[in-house]
């Protein structure tokens, strides 16, 4: 397939805010018909997530409150890629041991992901950790309050159905666990 007839030109960007976590412009683009369009655009450093499964089959998952929708989410560790230098993986451990008890021997890649690409470019990381031992000496940032909760396979199951998980990175990671194992 060919991208010909998709592809917007950027003929203008600007910014509008600058905050600690998103950028956002407006841009102008040029469509492929020669008209042109205005897009906002949120910019984001990007983000890991983490499938961490415990030598007993269950995922770690973490309780916490999400001001922008104003509820508690029950989603799996995961967190920004803020620190210079630090890759991808080394993030995903880092967050790990920071949102939960636990620590990783592994971490593997499963898959990339945009988040929300209408309107930002937030890459997210999705790494599964496995040899998970409860030693995490780590704390959770001073802003973030977090319970963990341990799920296995039916109960993860449960949980989607009964629509308990309404986190889309958590709903990914946990679809990949579950047609992975059977």
């Amino acid at each position: 397939m060919s991208d010909i007839g998709l592809v917007e030109t950027l003929k203008e960007s600007r910014p509008v805010f600058s905050g600690a976590v998103v950028k956002l412009s407006v841009d102008t683009v040029e469509l492929p018909n020669g008209k042109q369009a205005t897009r906002e655009v949120v910019r984001h450093c990007g983000a890991v997530c983490v499938l961490a499964v415990t030598a007993q089959e269950q995922v770690v998952l973490v309780r916490q409150f999400r001001h922008p929708v104003g509820d508690v989410l029950l989603e799996i560790p995961a967190g920004k890629l803020d620190m210079d230098g630090e890759s991808p993986e080394q993030c995903a451990y880092r967050e790990l041991a920071e949102e939960t008890p636990y620590t990783a021997q592994s971490m593997t890649l499963i898959h990339k992901f945009y988040t929300a690409p209408g309107f930002c470019d937030e890459l997210m990381y999705l790494y599964e950790a496995r040899s998970l031992t409860e030693n995490s000496e780590l704390k959770a940032d001073e802003d973030e309050f977090v319970q963990t909760v341990l799920l296995g396979r039916e109960q993860v199951k449960q949980a989607i159905k009964d629509r308990s998980i309404q986190d889309a990175k958590t709903l990914i990671a946990l679809q990949s666990w579950l047609l992975g194992g059977e």
